[in-house]
């Protein structure tokens, strides 16, 4: 951490509340990195969660975890608004709306089982904080080498679990061909794979619809994983006189206007 990052975070102790949630939330700390990794993993933990719990029978342990969660989800929602420099802003945000139907699908069962899919957008939102991806650029060599990798696997997921609940939700109990969550997997994967075996179908005008946006996005999805993970590895890191972001590893000028660089080396 630099020096100028750790004179720059918020005090908590300075302005009030807001300052003290601002240090966790925005701060350069040790302390404040470490609270942001927890949410990481808790976020982590829940999708583990999500998906182990859609297959089995809702019980009452399981309603009672989903309320926990839920109160938790609220409480870190409300908090982020709360210390946003500008809330107007942030609740006109589409992804606000968003994280409001996932928390609202721990908190009441009006989205049906399959509203639980929709969880996994929380991640989402969590990956694309600002200060958490500049936080494991930091800290994660790994992450650092192939963040265009995680993400594009990470957004292709999050499109297969959300259609596939989608799809559950509207076809079970109309369509005898989607009796479960593996039923509606399985058709989302051989449409978007446009493999299309032909045995399980959705039937009428608005089930050919709703396969025609998965494939067209699916597709779109999968072939911007195909490109991150064939595309020739880089390293970001921003030229100083050009601002040009990715450069070859062992690149010694930059290729746009021979600015000397002084790539750091991974230790990790």
């Amino acid at each position: 951490m630099s020096e100028h990052q750790a004179t720059a975070s918020p005090s908590p102790h300075r302005h009030g509340l807001k300052s003290y949630l601002r240090y966790y939330y925005e701060g350069y700390t040790e302390k404040a990195r470490r609270f942001r990794y927890a949410l990481l993993a808790f976020d982590l933990f829940t999708i583990l969660y999500i998906v182990g719990t859609s297959f089995i029978p809702h019980t009452a342990l399981i309603e009672t975890l989903d309320a926990v969660f839920g109160v938790i989800f609220l409480a870190d929602f409300l908090t982020r608004i709360f210390i946003s420099s500008h809330p107007v802003r942030t609740l006109l945000n589409p992804l606000t709306w968003l994280e409001a139907i996932v928390v609202a699908s721990f908190l009441v069962p009006l989205a049906g089982e399959a509203g639980g899919f929709l969880r996994i957008l929380r991640t989402l939102r969590l990956f694309r904080s600002f200060h958490v991806l500049k936080q494991l650029r930091d800290d994660v060599g790994y992450f650092r080498r192939n963040e265009d990798i995680i993400l594009a696997i990470l957004n292709f997921a999050v499109f297969l679990f959300v259609i596939t609940g989608f799809v559950y939700e509207t076809q079970h109990g109309v369509n005898t061909h989607i009796n479960n969550y593996v039923d509606a997997l399985y058709f989302t994967v051989t449409t978007l794979t446009t493999t299309g075996f032909g045995d399980v179908t959705l039937p009428g005008t608005s089930g050919r619809l709703l396969a025609i946006v998965i494939m067209i996005f699916g597709v779109t999805l999968f072939f911007g994983l195909a490109h991150a993970v064939l595309r020739p590895s880089k390293v970001r890191f921003p030229c100083p006189c050009c601002g040009l972001l990715r450069h070859e590893y062992d690149a010694v000028h930059c290729k746009a206007c021979g600015t000397t660089l002084n790539i750091p080396d991974d230790n990790d």
